[in-house]
């Protein structure tokens, strides 16, 4: 099993575990808080994720890429110095953006929601507020970070996925757990509440440090048995030398990791005014900013973690062969990498289009804007391919060394966001937030892929030809689902409640999942894009 699919698989099994947990937290924590208080829960994280990745400057995955080059080089020695320097400054850097995140939430509320005509349901003081409590987690998750970077470098991912799970755990129980005490034990207020909501991810980070911390003292001998064994000689670069090379990697991760957050951004500081002006009320406009932003938001990025996994996998792998100069490998990997994205994402971002009415109630119940809801997730599912196809495009430039180019393409698409937002949403309503994301995604993913076929002057017959394969597959797949969803909305579920939303959710995207499966299977397009693995869901097709 090649390295790239063997870190994949761990990587996004963690993630997809933490993803879910993320879903299902949101069913009591939305019966406690309501629906509407998401918008306010919205707001704080918007700012900051983008403070976050500033603030770890992309570091973490330049980290996992300078140890996977001196690696490969031999010299394990370099590696680890600059390990030990990256730690101070992400603690310094953390301290820097909470800070810079709690004396500025006020600001940043009063530019968000304040003046006349924003019909938002909360305050300029309740958006400060759990601005405030959130901003907490900046003073441990970049320094924490680095630490799942040099791990990532070695070709170990257990520690990143084992910490990832158990930070969400952990983040979880505090937060419903502290959330319930406070509205139905002490009476308090949904600001409170949701503040301490906010307050979870510092939290959550504390349990994610534990993990890596044992992590640490269970490997250091077998690492401190590399450093020792070491046969080449230590390069002898000053910090300053050797920051420089870690920044010229970093630079344009700060990108990618800032690619979500500021479309969202963007969102935040445009969508209630649009909303507002075309005459939508405060619970339309709460409640379709926190579906794109948050709730809705959670089920499309699923598919995504798909390729966040195979990301953190492709770097260090991709990053060795050229390195050493195997030129057809490194293209192997490459294609293999996109091809992956392709099989995953469409089927599964076509079939949450089909389902998104189910699939919304499935999750947050279903009430007299469930209509309105599940239209939007409709309309927000395909986004997942380029979403996952951006992700991965990236880090393949990072790769092979044009990183900067990701600069170029995120910069057109944000431009292209911020300049079609307002007027998408005079024209199509909330849905039009989305196809303006959509659009700039679809962009900066094409001119990514278009970079990387001028520098490797890679084939993509083979990808053209494949991907052409999952689409068929994918179109039977879709008919298949909406005849079952039909049949059973029609004949059997025909009640309009969440078990109902349940059953056809779950019946139909199983049956659609395992006819796209079979169809794979039966035509050796799993076995040529997974490898010898793919024989091993024999069993369940024969």
């Amino acid at each position: 099993m090649s390295k790239i699919l063997r870190g994949t698989l761990l990587i996004t099994g963690a993630n997809y575990l933490s993803k879910i947990l993320g879903i299902l937290y949101v069913i009591p924590f939305e019966a406690l808080v309501g629906g509407t208080a998401f918008s306010l829960f919205s707001f704080a994280y918007t700012p900051y994720t983008i403070l976050i990745s500033i603030s770890t400057m992309g570091i973490p995955l330049a980290m996992s890429k300078f140890v996977s080059k001196y690696n490969t080089l031999g010299d394990y020695q370099t590696g680890r110095r600059m390990f030990r320097l990256a730690i101070k400054v992400m603690m310094i850097t953390g301290i820097l953006a909470f800070l810079l995140l709690f004396f500025s939430a006020e600001f940043i509320a009063k530019i968000a929601i304040s003046g006349e005509g924003t019909n938002f349901p909360y305050s300029v003081d309740q958006v400060s507020f759990v601005i405030k409590m959130v901003s907490f987690a900046l003073l441990i998750i970049p320094a924490m970070s680095i630490v799942r970077g040099f791990f990532q470098g070695y070709g170990s991912m257990g520690p990143s996925a084992v910490s990832t799970v158990m930070e969400q755990i952990v983040r979880i129980i505090f937060l419903l757990g502290s959330v319930f005490l406070l509205l139905k034990v002490f009476d308090g207020t949904i600001t409170n509440a949701i503040g301490m909501a906010t307050f979870a991810t510092f939290v959550g980070a504390l349990g994610s440090l534990f993990v890596l911390g044992y992590f640490w003292k269970v490997r250091k001998p077998y690492l401190d048995q590399q450093l020792h064994a070491q046969k080449v000689k230590t390069r002898h670069f000053d910090s300053k030398q050797m920051f420089k090379e870690l920044i010229s990697y970093a630079g344009p991760f700060v990108l990618v990791g800032l690619a979500t957050p500021v479309y969202q951004l963007i969102d935040q500081l445009t969508f209630p005014r649009a909303m507002s002006a075309i005459g939508m009320g405060e619970d339309h406009v709460g409640l379709a900013y926190s579906v794109i932003v948050i709730l809705g938001h959670k089920l499309v990025i699923i598919p995504v973690t798909l390729a966040t996994g195979l990301s953190l996998a492709l770097l260090p792998v991709i990053t060795s062969s050229f390195t050493a100069q195997k030129r057809d490998l490194y293209i192997q990997q490459i294609n293999q990498a996109l091809q992956i994205i392709m099989l995953i994402i469409i089927p599964a971002g076509v079939g949450l289009s089909i389902l998104g009415y189910e699939a919304y109630g499935t999750f947050y119940g279903i009430d007299k804007y469930s209509e309105f809801t599940g239209q939007l997730l409709s309309w927000y599912a395909p986004v997942s391919l380029f979403f996952g196809l951006f992700t991965v495009s990236a880090s393949i430039l990072q790769g092979i060394n044009r990183q900067n180019f990701a600069l170029i393409s995120l910069s057109v698409g944000v431009v292209i966001k911020l300049v079609l937002n307002m007027p998408f949403i005079f024209l199509f309503e909330a849905k039009g937030a989305i196809f303006a994301t959509g659009l700039a995604v679809f962009t900066a993913s094409f001119l990514n892929v278009w970079k990387i076929k001028r520098t490797t002057e890679m084939p993509f017959r083979a990808l053209y030809k494949r991907t052409l394969l999952i689409l068929i597959f994918t179109a039977v797949m879709a008919l298949v689902v909406l005849l079952v969803k039909w049949l059973l909305s029609s004949f059997i579920f025909m009640e309009d409640n969440r078990f109902s939303s349940i059953m056809i959710t779950f019946i139909s995207a199983g049956i659609g999942g395992y006819l796209y499966l079979w169809l794979c299977f039966k035509s050796t397009l799993l076995e040529r894009v997974l490898g010898s693995r793919a024989n091993k869901l024999k069993r369940i097709f024969i």
